[in-house]
């Protein structure tokens, strides 16, 4: 039962491996198919009742509310930032002891610093997670259980003890292993919102941008490889990345403010015809993006 897992205290009341998930989108979704297809029971809350009813045809074992959050053993918020906090400082009393509640927003200082301190006031763990994984596209009609194969999880745990926070871990792959994570990276939530800026929100912001050139509107016909790639996640759910990049303004103006001072250097450049200082800044681009990819 629930109490003779280790670490887990003797009162708890969740049924061994069954899931909780708020949120039916492309993150939430994906999360309910592929636990479900590796054998886990899921329950699952969602705004939209008819998104609900569909998963509950072949994957949503049936309603995530105040009766079954305590019986599940692993909880998913997977709505967006503000709606994931509330619901979580709701049900907080209702989650059952020695449970262990993960996010998967793309932000990690400002849901990490609420939710470690809703958790603290309860016998169940919260742990900080990303996955790096995912689509241009959204909604539950796009999910697919292969989502995250060999994707990086970015892990964000709790301040407690080594051998604690080791245990709570293992729960935590274990439950996610129908999942098939590739790697578990554990970082602090800043250092997740630094890196995430650069890896994941200016490229957005880039791509988002470079489409409103009026040139993008003929581009068919003259376009392959290179406008695919550069583009590809200019169509984006803009509630949801407006929330995210507010909540990391600093890190994301940061990256911002250095691609402009680049980009400059390239147009004070070639407005100039100066060959020699235009070869010089594309051989060191070719340089820098080759030593990043260095094993």
């Amino acid at each position: 039962m629930a109490g003779e897992h280790p670490g887990v205290p003797a009162g708890a009341t969740f049924v061994p491996g069954r899931v909780g998930i708020l949120g039916l989108g492309l993150m939430g979704g994906s999360f309910a198919k592929a636990l479900s297809q590796g054998g886990a029971e899921v329950y699952a809350w969602n705004r939209t009742r008819s998104t609900l009813e569909l998963a509950m045809i072949e994957t949503v074992s049936g309603e995530l509310d105040d009766e079954t959050v305590g019986t599940c053993e692993l909880v998913i918020l997977a709505g967006y930032p503000e709606v994931s906090v509330d619901w979580l400082r709701e049900m907080a009393p209702r989650i059952s002891p020695g449970a262990i509640v993960i996010d998967v927003v793309g932000v990690k200082r400002v849901i990490c610093d609420t939710c470690f301190a809703i958790a603290a006031a309860h016998d169940w763990t919260f742990v900080g997670c990303h996955p790096m994984a995912g689509t241009q596209f959204s909604g539950y009609a796009h999910t697919r259980a292969t989502m995250f194969r060999n994707a990086p999880m970015v892990v964000v745990p709790p301040a407690m003890d080594d051998l604690e926070r080791a245990d709570v871990l293992e729960r935590l792959v274990n439950l996610l292993g129908p999942c098939g994570f590739g790697t578990f990276t554990l970082a602090s939530a800043e250092e997740h919102d630094e890196l995430v800026a650069y890896t994941s929100q200016l490229a957005h912001v880039v791509s988002n941008a470079y489409v409103k050139s009026p040139t993008a509107q003929r581009h068919k016909g003259f376009s392959a490889g290179s406008y695919r790639d550069l583009t590809r996640v200019a169509r984006l759910n803009a509630t949801m990345w407006t929330e995210l990049f507010l909540d990391n303004a600093d890190f994301l103006s940061e990256e911002i403010g250095a691609l402009i001072d680049s980009l400059q250097q390239y147009r004070d450049a070639i407005d100039g015809r100066d060959a020699g200082r235009l070869h010089a800044l594309l051989a060191e681009g070719d340089r820098l993006k080759r030593e990043a990819e260095r094993p």
